[in-house]
């Protein structure tokens, strides 16, 4: 078996913000109703997230995606395993449990105006989003999601067919010369 890959291969760009390809991502999409999404939370030990909210625990992260729709990010060749548990602690509920790990990919935008970097590109009001906040957007003409890790560090996740064109976006508007006159 091959190593995982990015389509950006680990890509890193240094402007007046830095934006780094973080690697291979476990990622688990869950759908389902609410008892799917508590028993979920229950065996993966995180609390359930509210609307727009992700909780953690060292690199064990779960998202609120959407009503019905929760997503496990953790280590790349963790995910497997905790989608078999999670298949197994959902029983026969009407659900989904898919490891979308290879679909998708996550950048970093970090330093003092990384903000600076997602306004010019996303239409989510970045000044209400709060540290264990995401937010599903658009990045230019793409689907994607973002959340703050901490203030001046964020994540943006996007589809890997895309992910050459998100890093560009991004590389583009963090160049040495493009800050906002805010």
């Amino acid at each position: 078996m091959s190593d995982p890959v990015t389509a950006t291969r680990n890509a890193r760009f240094e402007g007046f913000a830095t934006v780094t390809d973080t690697g291979p991502r476990g990622m688990i999409s869950i759908r389902g109703d609410a008892k799917v999404c508590a028993a979920a939370a229950k065996t993966l030990g995180l609390a359930l997230p509210g609307p727009r909210a992700i909780t953690a625990k060292g690199d064990l992260q779960l998202a609120w995606m959407s009503p019905d729709e929760l997503l496990v990010i953790c280590d790349y060749d963790r995910a497997p395993e905790l989608a078999e548990k999670l298949e197994k602690a959902v029983g026969e509920n009407h659900s989904l449990v898919a490891v979308v790990s290879d679909a998708r990919m996550v950048f970093r935008v970090e330093g003092d105006r990384a903000d600076e970097v997602l306004r010019k590109l996303v239409p989510a009001d970045l000044d209400a989003l709060a540290p264990g906040e995401m937010r599903r957007t658009r990045i230019a003409q793409v689907a994607g999601a973002l959340w703050m890790v901490e203030t001046g560090c964020y994540e943006v996740m996007c589809f890997r067919s895309v992910g050459v064109y998100v890093f560009d976006l991004l590389a583009n508007a963090a160049q040495h010369g493009a800050e906002l006159s805010l």
